[in-house]
């Protein structure tokens, strides 16, 4: 059964990706351009290095993708409004801190998963302690961190930021909440 909370048909926000991929395709474009004007082949390795990246990343976006529509599907509207909906207050503000913190990898794989939990019903707070979280704290790019800063400099750096995804996320609720 359908989750009566997703809303499948195009809505205007829609028009966003529109116009970003208008631009990303006009910059493109000019890119190609200077490359070419350049005489050096340019054009071409660039060409080729964006495919090769291609390559990589459109695996990792695809099951993100997934996961983000099966989260929309199968995870019951009333699970959503309980534990990270607009009710759930600071519960999911903090559910939303926690598990933004933990997902791992780029912005490939988190946009998705949130866009999918987002459109399921969970709150705007939840949602913006989530991407704070995601971008700041960051678990499991930490040993990196740590092998090439020092686990000083990391621990200063996570003592600095330990507050913004809550307090984003309370903020959003307050401004911006149902």
């Amino acid at each position: 059964m359908m989750n009566p909370n997703i809303n499948t048909k195009r809505k205007k926000g829609d028009r966003g990706m529109l116009v970003s991929t208008i631009i990303m395709a006009v910059i493109a474009i000019i890119l190609i351009a200077i490359g070419y004007t350049k005489g050096g082949g340019e054009h071409i390795s660039g060409l080729k290095s964006g495919l090769v990246i291609t390559a990589q990343v459109v695996p990792l976006m695809l099951f993100a993708f997934i996961i983000a529509g099966m989260a929309q599907v199968l995870i019951p509207p009333e699970l959503i409004s309980r534990w990270i909906g607009e009710q759930s207050g600071i519960k999911g503000i903090f559910i939303g801190c926690i598990v933004g913190g933990l997902t791992p990898g780029g912005p490939y794989v988190s946009l998705p998963i949130v866009a999918g939990i987002y459109k399921a019903g969970a709150g705007i707070g939840t949602t913006v302690a989530f991407l704070t979280a995601w971008s700041l704290w960051a678990v499991a790019r930490l040993p990196m961190e740590i092998a090439m800063l020092g686990p000083r400099f990391v621990m200063i750096r996570l003592v600095s930021v330990l507050i913004f995804p809550p307090l984003a996320g309370i903020i959003a609720h307050a401004l911006f909440g149902k």
